[in-house]
């Protein structure tokens, strides 16, 4: 039987912050994949090289964890004020499943660039030396990032000395702006930085216990519980979890019950579908530990601890999104990240990760009884890894 040639696609293939992904112009897509469906879908699936039941991606572009699972589409904003409409895509491992519901935060450190160098950004806003300032507006959860990539002699400086942990190679700063990070959400939480109104919960999860919980909407939807909680130091590295089955299931079981609780979803079997939020982090105050890569962090080098889950995994560093979420909460007296990195007024933190450290800044505000957040600001680094085109059987979508 006659088998559909292969088609390639423009394609880059970046890093941003400590993810790596599949870069499109939405203008470059086959015209099934342009708008929100199946065919999309598809597409994005079989350039990651997903369903894998082996869950290696052998045959895609993805890198068989949820860092390296990614997809992004972007197009030339028609939205005023803003230069380039950011959507992202996290692509499940094992299922035919890609879920659009929430941000990357640390991929958002790559679209500025990519933007710029794809010729989405107008000329005449790009220096010949300085800092670009790229309006993009995050399509997934409805805000506006604001990127600082700095120009060398009119195009993106990659390279330079800013460190990263969880990054091996230094690289050139980008600085992020993430404007009113409050997600917007869905149902009758939508729109509260915090869906319940409370800073803390008691979170009952059957089969785990009742607990208190800090459920918060900001850079990404996020679930906060105390490490001891859940018998963790909050030090834990990702094999002591990632090898763990019932470890694994318990997060699970967590995070369907929060988002039951937050109003994302109306029944825990719902949560399989919406694989990408809400996140499951736990905090702890600071200790001293080891990392990764063992390298010793001082307790009085960081705020807290905090190891959070992504897909169903511990993740190697820190989400970007999942970064935010600390940040804003932990400007938030009486959240339990603000009790975990010592309580009272805060603009910024440090926390300890499994690769090391990271500094993420916000300013709360209270108005009519509710908190807000203006922007949470962090650095990243960006580069592009490879470019060129990605090639998908034509039968594919």
């Amino acid at each position: 039987m006659p088998h559909a040639p292969q088609i390639r696609i423009p394609a880059t293939y970046m890093r941003g912050g400590t993810s790596k992904g599949v870069f499109f112009r939405l203008q470059d897509l086959p015209e099934p994949a342009r708008a929100p469906g199946a065919a999309r879908d598809a597409l994005m699936l079989r350039v990651i090289g997903s369903p894998d039941p082996y869950g290696k991606q052998i045959d895609g572009m993805g890198g068989a964890t949820s860092s390296t699972s990614k997809t992004v589409i972007l197009a030339k904003s028609e939205r005023p004020d803003h230069d380039v409409d950011y959507l992202f895509g996290q692509v499940s491992i094992d299922s035919a499943f890609v879920d659009w519901s929430g941000n990357c935060g640390n991929l958002s450190a790559a679209v500025g660039s990519f933007a710029i160098a794809g010729g989405l950004v107008d000329a005449a806003r790009i220096p010949q030396d300085g800092v670009c300032t790229v309006r993009i507006w995050q399509s997934n959860i409805g805000k506006t990032i604001v990127a600082h990539v700095p120009i060398t002699d009119g195009h993106v400086q990659e390279t330079g000395d800013f460190e990263l942990d969880g990054v091996t190679f230094p690289a050139a700063e980008v600085q992020l702006e993430f404007l009113d990070p409050a997600d917007e959400g869905e149902g009758e939480g939508g729109g509260a930085m915090f869906p319940t109104g409370n800073l803390v919960d008691d979170l009952e999860v059957p089969g785990v216990g009742t607990f208190p919980a800090t459920l918060i909407n900001a850079g990404i939807p996020t679930i906060f519980v105390n490490a001891a909680d859940i018998g963790y130091t909050g030090a834990e590295l990702q094999d002591a979890i990632n090898g763990d089955p019932k470890a694994l299931a318990m997060f699970e079981t967590i995070r369907a019950h929060g988002a039951v609780r937050m109003g994302l979803i109306a029944d825990v079997s719902e949560a399989a579908r919406r694989q990408h939020t809400p996140k499951v982090a736990f905090v702890a105050p600071a200790k001293d530990y080891v990392t990764s890569s063992g390298k010793q962090v001082g307790a009085g080098d960081i705020d807290l601890l905090v190891r959070a889950m992504s897909m169903g995994k511990l993740h190697h560093a820190m989400m970007g999104t999942a970064a935010v979420a600390i940040g804003t909460a932990a400007a938030v007296p009486g959240t339990l990240v603000n009790l975990a990195a010592g309580g009272g007024e805060r603009s910024a933190v440090r926390f300890g990760h499994p690769s090391g450290t990271l500094r993420v800044g916000a300013e709360a505000t209270q108005e009519n009884g509710e908190w807000k957040v203006a922007k949470a600001i962090m650095s990243r680094s960006a580069r592009i890894l490879m470019e060129g085109w990605v090639r998908v059987p034509g039968d594919a979508f």
